[in-house]
């Protein structure tokens, strides 16, 4: 892995100020004051919503507390896709604080799966860590590591402690130096505009001729209407944690340094803001 260590820190260390209310027609006790909270970019909704929860918890009768689940402008946030994609996918042209409705009732069964515990956060990510190491190294880096190593991965990230989490991934980023890269590079595309969940399928990062393959042709092969919009006006933009990379960048080097702690590269197709 090359190591640009400090771009793996601005990735980790990425925040979105958020501001949590409560849902109008949920019963309290007395008026519930918003919760403001810096959430963390590469975390999950339930992983740092502890505090949220017991903010508004104080003010609920309890017969009327149920799941927690929350909202942004209608949409029911999916609580297994990391907070950046979430907030990169439907919310990155909105001015901050980012404003999410909170709900305890009425949980969205068709919208959204349930998370009674950390537990299950935890076996999802490691079941994306997973299926990231099958497509870049057979499973092989993975099946080597003892239990204690996947505790670490999942500590470090649920605790947010970089070190902690990096001294067990650098090994899910390296390859044979005469590979030139991974088998396949594990990645998610998701669109704004689509019912569909995301597109995912193998990609090798290194073309039959040797030559580095890009951003832009990842896109070129998947989503080829992300980059060349039939009318010759761009409609669209793609964003990693925020921002829009060249598309010239290799995509073997934002697998290494711009993929979520769970080993993906996940991509947001997005509306260009018209204004």
């Amino acid at each position: 892995m090359t190591d640009d260590k400090d771009v793996l820190r601005d990735v980790w260390f990425g925040r979105i100020p958020t501001c949590f209310t409560l849902y109008q027609d949920e019963i309290t006790e007395r008026e519930a004051e918003p919760y403001y909270l810096l959430l963390p970019r590469i975390s999950y909704l339930t992983l740092v919503t502890d505090k949220v929860k017991k903010h508004f918890q104080k003010v609920m009768r309890q017969e009327e507390v149920s799941e927690i689940w929350f909202e942004y402008e209608g949409t029911p946030l999916k609580w297994h896709y990391p907070i950046g994609l979430l907030f990169d996918l439907h919310a990155s042209n909105t001015a901050l604080p980012w404003s999410i409705t909170v709900h305890f009732k009425n949980f969205p069964e068709k919208d959204l799966l349930h998370c009674h515990s950390k537990d299950v956060i935890e076996a999802h990510f490691m079941a994306c860590i997973k299926e990231a190491d099958a497509l870049k190294h057979k499973s092989q880096v993975i099946n080597e590591m003892q239990k204690k190593d996947h505790k670490q991965l999942w500590m470090g990230l649920q605790n947010d402690k970089f070190e902690q989490f990096w001294a067990i991934n650098r090994k899910l980023m390296e390859y044979p130096p005469e590979d030139s890269g991974f088998r396949y590079i594990p990645f998610r595309i998701y669109q704004a505009t689509t019912e569909r969940p995301f597109i995912q399928k193998l990609f090798r990062p290194i073309a039959s001729g040797g030559q580095l393959h890009t951003l832009g042709d990842l896109l070129k092969d998947v989503c080829p209407s992300a980059i060349s919009p039939e009318d010759g006006e761009q409609k669209t933009q793609v964003m990693i944690h925020g921002i829009e990379p060249m598309l010239e960048t290799p995509i073997q080097w934002l697998s290494e340094h711009m993929s979520y702690p769970d080993n993906f590269l996940h991509i947001s197709i997005i509306p260009r803001p018209t204004d």
